[in-house]
């Protein structure tokens, strides 16, 4: 009990001089760690005859921070979320502080290093890693403030349809579900994402034990619990979230379908590609990497004469049908959007940014085994032959891959392309890549494997600490770092800069006598934050608007808002810039403007960044010139 205690009397000694509760939270575990906690580690070490060395100054240092990452969290979340007094809080933090540095000292005591897959203890690291990577989202993820993507889907859930035009339904139907259970809140946007961040690493984990083995399923979990991409798909709730759950459980029932010759799970397969289509219409690209399977595997060819595939194929139409009825109801707007537009966009060559989104989205340890696992042929282990069924599952694992990234890059070689488009087909190659680390002392030794099962330990340790450190940044804050120069792309501020605005439009309505439209000056991001972070949701909803009213594009806004609907009106525009509320184009389009004003937007004493707010009255609509 001398840890917990050592954490009360720092925080409640430091609390009586006149520390902030963050401050005093932080003080009572720097004096718990150093005169309790790592105490007895020393004590446990001194009794196995372990001494200090780099390798277990390294695995203290990661403990430590997680354990302080998470207890702050836990802290802030009972007293800015539920209200606690910090001195009930912080006995709470205490005993998650304790929770994690007492098995986490006791096994760096214990082990030396962590192999996964094999190796003393490994089981219990993974597990552990697991927990930490799940209680980091749910921890964080609760007061994380939403991205403007996340309130812009937030927007489609309080505009209910089965279709939109830049995107299916699932991601609005999961918000409208998360929000009508746990309130219009950060939780309640993002605990869709975190069901299906569950969901995938359940098929992600049957998949690999059904090819691989119980050993190799467990390291994909943990890959589903630390690669950058998935971490974040697990959280923050965009279309990737559903896609990725939707993805891994097709290509679970497909490996049934295909190398276990099952042929019941040919409805498991139609069912989640009709769910994956009303997550992302790119989802089409694995059926077709299992067409191009059955046709060159001479077992899976079986199936293009049986009549299950098929079923499935009109399964999957007849989930996906809402998507279809809205289309025709639109005038094709919504596949014109993803296939049409974008072909017609401007030529520009961009292979080097979808490189730059698999190092990203893999990390560079990552890209580099999936290169060596995929490359070739199956693994030969000790020098045995490959067994048949594995041969296969590998060239099914290599096609589920390959197909859609042969896509992706050949479109990228014209045209523009997103960081997240290859995220959910990335989740196909989990699998080989949790048997490469599992038997990569078995398999051909080469200096780059060498190196990729030797970094990869480090890899999942460091993002584990870097999304700690990360996510504690913004909700707490860390002194001097800042937000960087691009502040309206990271989660923070947007509360007070609603608090502000709100403010500033509720004191025009009380001297015109109506509400002022709010109209943010870019696409969707300061109109979908500031109809989220508003006192009265439901009225903002029908009060915010986008830049579409002066000729931007708008998505959805463009169909929530038609100009014409908004003549006469007085706005009141927002932008990050003087230069966008200026300019021939807003003069021509409104009767009367009052002066530009400058506003700060600031996080307690901290600057966040500045923004700019223009009255305008009497719209009279948009015409191109």
């Amino acid at each position: 009990m001398l840890g917990p205690v050592l954490d009360l009397v720092g925080y409640f000694a430091a609390a009586a001089l006149g520390a902030s509760p963050a401050r005093s939270q932080l003080c009572g575990f720097l004096i718990a760690v150093a005169f309790g906690y790592l105490k007895s580690a020393r004590a446990q070490m001194a009794a196995s005859g372990r001494s200090w060395d780099t390798a277990l100054g390294a695995h203290v240092v990661v403990v430590t921070l997680l354990a302080f990452f998470l207890r702050s969290g836990v802290f802030a979340l009972l007293t800015s979320s539920f209200g606690w007094q910090g001195q009930a809080a912080i006995v709470i933090a205490a005993v998650a502080t304790a929770a994690v540095l007492r098995p986490g000292y006791r096994y760096c005591a214990a082990f030396s290093t962590w192999n996964p897959g094999g190796g003393a203890g490994w089981r219990e690291v993974a597990v552990g890693v697991v927990v930490v990577a799940s209680a980091l989202r749910l921890i964080y993820g609760a007061q994380v403030e939403l991205m403007p993507e996340e309130t812009y889907y937030w927007n489609y859930s309080r505009h209910l349809d089965i279709g939109y035009l830049d995107h299916p339904p699932m991601v609005g139907w999961l918000i409208w579900l998360g929000t009508a259970v746990f309130g219009a809140t950060e939780f309640g946007v993002r605990v869709g994402a975190m069901g299906c961040g569950a969901v995938s690493s359940l098929f992600a984990y049957r998949l690999t034990r059904n090819l691989f083995g119980e050993p190799s399923a467990l390291v994909a979990v943990v890959l589903l619990q630390t690669l950058p991409f998935f971490f974040l798909a697990g959280m923050i709730m965009t279309p990737d979230a559903p896609l990725t759950a939707a993805w891994i459980a097709a290509v679970y029932f497909l490996e049934r379908a295909l190398i276990a010759e099952r042929a019941n799970a040919w409805w498991g397969v139609g069912l989640c590609l009709g769910l994956g289509m009303l997550s992302k219409y790119t989802i089409g690209l694995l059926g077709l990497s299992a067409f191009l399977f059955m046709l060159f595997d001479a077992r899976a060819r079986q199936w293009l004469r049986r009549w299950q595939p098929y079923g499935a194929a009109a399964l999957a139409l007849a989930v996906f049908s809402p998507v279809i009825v809205w289309n025709a109801q639109h005038e094709w707007a919504s596949f014109a959007f993803q296939t049409s537009r974008r072909l017609a966009e401007r030529p520009r060559f961009a292979l080097h940014k979808l490189i730059a989104s698999a190092v990203v989205l893999l990390t560079p340890t990552g890209v580099a085994a999936v290169a060596v696992l995929l490359g070739g042929p199956a693994p030969r282990l000790a020098g045995q032959d490959v067994p048949l069924d594995r041969r296969r599952a590998w060239r099914f694992i290599q096609m589920a891959i390959l197909v859609p990234l042969a896509v992706f890059t050949a479109f990228s070689l014209r045209h523009e392309v997103k960081l997240d488009w290859t995220g959910a087909p990335w989740i196909a190659a989990v699998p080989a890549l949790a048997f490469g680390i599992v038997h990569s002392g078995q398999m051909l030794q080469t200096s780059l494997r060498s190196w990729i099962r030797n970094a990869w330990t480090p890899t999942l340790f460091s993002l584990l600490v870097l999304y700690g450190a990360g996510l504690y940044h913004l909700v707490l804050g860390i002194p001097g770092l800042g937000y960087g120069n691009h502040a309206e792309l990271v989660p923070v501020g947007w509360r007070e800069l609603g608090r502000e605005i709100h403010g500033i439009a509720g004191a025009i309505a009380k001297t015109s006598g109506s509400d002022p439209l709010i109209v943010g000056m870019d696409r969707y991001a300061i109109a979908s934050e500031l109809a989220f972070y508003a006192p009265d949701r439901g009225q903002s909803v029908r009060e915010t608007s986008s830049g579409h009213l002066f000729g931007q594009m708008g998505l959805m806004y463009e169909r929530w808002f038609p100009p014409a609907a908004e003549r006469g009106r007085t706005l009141l525009l927002v932008a990050w810039s003087r230069d966008e509320l200026a300019g021939g184009l807003l003069q021509s389009s409104v009767e009367r403007l009052e002066p530009v004003t400058e506003g700060s937007v600031m996080r307690g004493d901290e600057f966040v960044r500045r923004y700019y707010y223009r009255l305008a009255y009497g719209y009279r609509g948009f015409a191109a010139p």
